[in-house]
């Protein structure tokens, strides 16, 4: 009697968690057919489309799907030296970036759900509205988590680069390769591929070809990076002018040597 009376106390409990996983099932979106499926049209994609029809204003999606071996290794390289440089090692989720995004967050009175990493913007931009709300935190979340167990990091990278924003009505590398540089994405250059990622945090705000200083600057760091990784080898003539002597240098260098000085 009593263990049937404890079995009716846990009845409720069983449902609700039953409930949950069937609501989780129901609602959360299922990764595992982007493994040979691609994505036609992503959520951000559809977002977009709606507001520029509210607004009355006329919006075309320009994107270009490529294998990931059709992908510039430079692109590549940049993009994870600029969003998410941790990639091959975690799990979905850098909890100090996450960590250092909610100190700038609490100093600056702001919550922005800083600190995300590619699976996460995968996650988003593949499924979930660009508004920020607790609710969608938490969706991206759960669907990062399943991304990470089902997906190949490769496959990953691979959807994110075709179908990540990089303008208005710009989505994927190969679209964006075209657009700002008239090349396919297989092409492109160090210095283009360091350009095109500097602008990724806000690409509707920077132009990869213009001359913002927040673009020039970020671009120039992730160069920088790429060099000093071996990604990038210098050419010849940027080698000898990084080694070239400043004027002051030159006025501290000893003199050279002399057939009149003296021997010792």
């Amino acid at each position: 009697m009593k263990r049937r009376k404890h079995l009716r106390r846990l009845l409720p409990i069983f449902i609700f968690i039953a409930l949950l996983f069937l609501l989780y099932f129901l609602i959360v979106p299922d990764p595992s057919k982007l493994k040979k499926e691609n994505p036609k049209k992503t959520a951000l994609m559809e977002y977009r489309e709606k507001t520029f029809k509210e607004k009355k204003r006329p919006y075309r999606v320009y994107q270009s799907w490529v294998p990931f071996s059709k992908i510039s290794p430079y692109l590549v390289k940049a993009v994870l030296i600029a969003e998410d440089d941790k990639f091959w090692k975690h799990e979905g989720f850098d909890f100090e970036a996450i960590q250092k995004a909610i100190e700038k967050d609490i100093q600056a009175k702001k919550f922005k759900f800083g600190g995300s990493t590619i699976t996460q913007q995968l996650a988003r931009n593949l499924y979930l509205s660009p508004e920020k709300s607790l609710t969608r935190k938490i969706s991206e979340a759960i669907i990062t988590w399943r991304m990470e167990r089902i997906l190949s990091k490769r496959r990953i990278l691979e959807l994110y680069l075709n179908i990540v924003e990089w303008g208005e009505g710009i989505f994927g590398a190969e679209a964006a390769s075209r657009h700002y540089y008239g090349k396919p994405s297989s092409e492109l250059a160090p210095e283009e591929a360091a350009r095109l990622a500097s602008v990724l945090p806000n690409p509707k705000k920077y132009n990869p070809v213009g001359d913002q200083r927040y673009v020039i600057n970020r671009s120039n760091l992730i160069y920088s990076i790429m060099v000093q990784r071996g990604i990038v080898i210098p050419e010849y003539q940027e080698v000898t002018e990084s080694t070239e002597p400043s004027p002051i240098e030159e006025k501290r260098s000893p003199r050279p040597f002399s057939k009149d000085a003296p021997s010792f």
